[in-house]
C-alpha cells in the first residue's frame, strides 16, 4: 500500500493535515494562552464612554427610561456611567449576534488588497481578546462595509435613522428595517436600540487613530489663489482706505491748529499760492458770541 500512488499521496494527506494544525491551532493557542482575556468593565474607554453619554444628552426619556437617572458625586457618578455602559454593551453583542450582522459584516480588516485604506489598520490578535469577541465575529463576506472600525465615524443620530430606515440614508441599500429597537420613530429609541448603537460605537474605539482611521494624505490639487480682477479691486480698496485715513489726519492737524499758526495770504509769494491753498486749515465757523481765538479753540476736533 504504501509503495503504490494512493499510498504515498494518503500519507501526505495525513502529514499536511497535521502541519495545518500545529501551524493554525496549536501555535496560534500558546502565543496567546498567557494573555488574559479582557471583560466587558476593561473594554470601557474615554472615546465609548462620551459616545454613550452622548445618547444621554440626545435621547433623555428613553435612555432614563432604559438606565435610570446617573446619581450625583464625582466618583459615584463615574462608576454608574461604566456600569451601565457595560451592560448596554453587553446587550448590544447579544443583539448583533442574535440578529446575524455578522452574515453581512466583517469585523476583521485583512492585510490584502489594501484593505487599510478602505477601513483602517490591519486588525491585531490583541483586539480579539476580550470577552466581547466571544464569539469571534469574524464574517465570511461583505454585502455591507467592514464594521471593526466603525465607531466614532458616524453620530448616533446617523446610527438611530440607519437602522430605522436604512435605504433614507443609503439608496438602495439591501440591509433589513429594525423598528422594533424603536418605539414608533428613528427619534425614540427603547433600551435595544441604545445598546446596539452603543456596541457599534464601540467597534474600533480602543484605536490611537480614532475616530480618523485611514491615514489622512493633503490634496495634491494647488490651492485656489483670488482671481486677478479681485486682487485689483482689493488693492484699490486698500489704497481708498489709506488715503481716507491720510485726509483725516491732515483734517484733524488742521482743526487743531490756532489761526496764529497760519501764515497771512499777503505773505505768501505768488510762486508758492496753490502750494499754499493745498496746505491751507479749512474754515472754522465762527463761535456766537466769541472771540476768533476762542471760536478756533471750541470748534470740534
Amino acid at each position: 500500500m504504501f509503495e503504490s500512488k494512493s499510498g504515498i499521496f494518503y500519507i501526505a494527506g495525513i502529514g499536511f493535515f497535521v502541519l495545518a494544525f500545529v501551524s493554525n491551532a496549536l501555535v496560534p493557542w500558546l502565543m496567546y494562552n498567557d494573555i488574559p482575556e479582557k471583560t466587558v468593565a476593561e473594554l470601557i474607554n474615554p472615546n465609548l464612554r462620551y459616545q454613550f453619554e452622548d445618547l444621554a444628552r440626545r435621547y433623555p426619556k428613553a435612555f432614563e427610561a432604559a438606565y435610570g437617572k446617573p446619581p450625583g458625586g464625582d466618583a459615584e457618578h463615574d462608576a454608574w456611567w461604566n456600569e451601565k455602559c457595560g451592560d448596554a454593551l453587553r446587550v448590544g453583542h447579544k443583539i448583533y449576534v442574535g440578529e446575524g450582522c455578522w452574515h453581512c459584516h466583517s469585523q476583521f480588516i485583512r492585510p490584502v488588497s489594501n484593505e487599510e485604506q478602505r477601513w483602517g489598520p490591519v486588525s491585531r490578535s490583541a483586539e480579539y481578546q476580550n470577552e466581547l469577541q466571544r464569539p469571534v465575529l469574524f464574517g465570511t463576506r461583505r454585502v455591507g462595509p467592514d464594521l471593526c472600525r466603525e465607531g466614532g465615524r458616524r453620530s448616533n443620530d446617523w446610527h438611530a435613522v440607519h437602522f430605522f430606515k436604512p435605504d433614507s440614508l443609503s439608496q438602495a441599500s439591501p440591509m433589513p428595517e429594525y423598528p422594533w429597537f424603536f418605539d414608533g420613530s428613528a427619534d425614540r429609541p427603547n433600551a435595544r436600540g441604545l445598546a446596539i448603537m452603543t456596541y457599534i460605537q464601540w467597534l474600533g474605539s480602543w484605536q490611537e487613530s480614532y475616530p480618523y482611521y485611514e491615514a489622512y494624505v493633503e490634496s495634491a490639487l494647488p490651492k485656489p489663489v483670488p482671481v486677478k480682477a479681485d486682487a485689483e479691486a482689493a488693492e484699490g480698496e486698500a489704497a481708498e482706505g489709506e488715503a481716507e485715513e491720510g485726509m483725516a489726519e491732515e483734517a484733524e492737524a488742521a482743526a487743531e491748529a490756532t489761526p496764529s499758526d497760519v501764515a497771512p495770504a499777503a505773505e505768501t509769494p505768488a510762486n508758492e499760492a496753490p502750494a499754499a491753498e493745498a496746505t491751507s486749515a479749512p474754515e472754522t465757523p465762527a463761535v456766537e458770541g466769541a472771540a476768533p481765538a476762542e471760536a478756533a479753540a471750541e470748534a470740534p476736533k
